[in-house]
């Protein structure tokens, strides 16, 4: 099965979460549809959200929670 890889639009700080007490958007081994937001990028406090462009099953998490990313920077790899 092809890898999809979902890469950060712009440089910032990763959120993995919505909120801190909140519940990660999703995990290894997690089913996700094409548009689904699975993560957030923030950049002087405003939020961008992150989609699958391809549904799929999360095979890796490149990227820690509130890691800082680059622009281009894959951050998951979804098999589908």
């Amino acid at each position: 099965m092809p890898l999809h890889e979902i890469v950060s639009p712009l440089p910032g700080t990763f959120y993995r979460r919505p909120s801190p007490d909140a519940d990660y958007y999703v995990a290894i081994d997690a089913t996700v549809a094409a548009g689904a937001v699975v993560g957030l990028v923030e950049v002087m406090k405003q939020f961008t959200e992150i989609e699958a462009d391809a549904g799929g099953r999360v095979v890796e998490l490149l990227v820690e929670d509130g890691e800082p990313v680059d622009a281009g920077q894959v951050l998951m790899r979804i098999e589908g």
